[in-house]
């Protein structure tokens, strides 16, 4: 039984060594530089940091991640149910039923997109635009 772990128990060691081992020569043979604030600046592409951090995203940006991850979820549903459903079809228990509980499901999954248009929640064209920084404002 413990003789299976020994391959996982190999290569956390060597990943922990390798590691320790790579920053411990790091420190060794490595340059000792002075620290400025230049140097410790966060780098964007040749430009100085100006203006706030974080910028503002709209509301809709997180309602159609959360709309994507629904459909995406709902879709996942449907794997198993094709996979066991040659086999299920044919048994006396389930017979058509299995067949109309996956089609009434995907007919929620339907009213619920179509409710999604509808309220226009996948339309991009209406969402505002996030304030444009002014260089050199404090």
């Amino acid at each position: 039984m413990h003789d299976d772990y020994v391959p996982v128990f190999l290569q956390v060691a060597a990943g922990v060594l390798f590691a320790s081992g790579t920053l411990t020569m790091s420190l060794l043979m490595g340059k000792r530089g002075r620290r400025s604030a230049a140097k410790d600046s966060p780098y964007e592409c040749g430009k100085d940091p100006i203006g706030p951090t974080h910028s503002r995203f709209s509301v809709k940006f997180y309602l159609v991640a959360m709309l994507f991850i629904l459909f995406d979820i709902e879709v996942v549903f449907m794997y198993p149910w094709a996979v066991v459903y040659r086999d299920l079809v044919h048994s006396r228990l389930y017979g058509v039923s299995i067949f109309f509980s996956m089609f009434t499901f995907i007919g929620i999954v339907l009213i619920g997109y179509l409710y999604a248009l509808k309220k226009k929640a996948f339309d991009w064209t209406h969402a505002p635009k996030p304030p444009i920084p002014i260089i050199g404002a404090d």
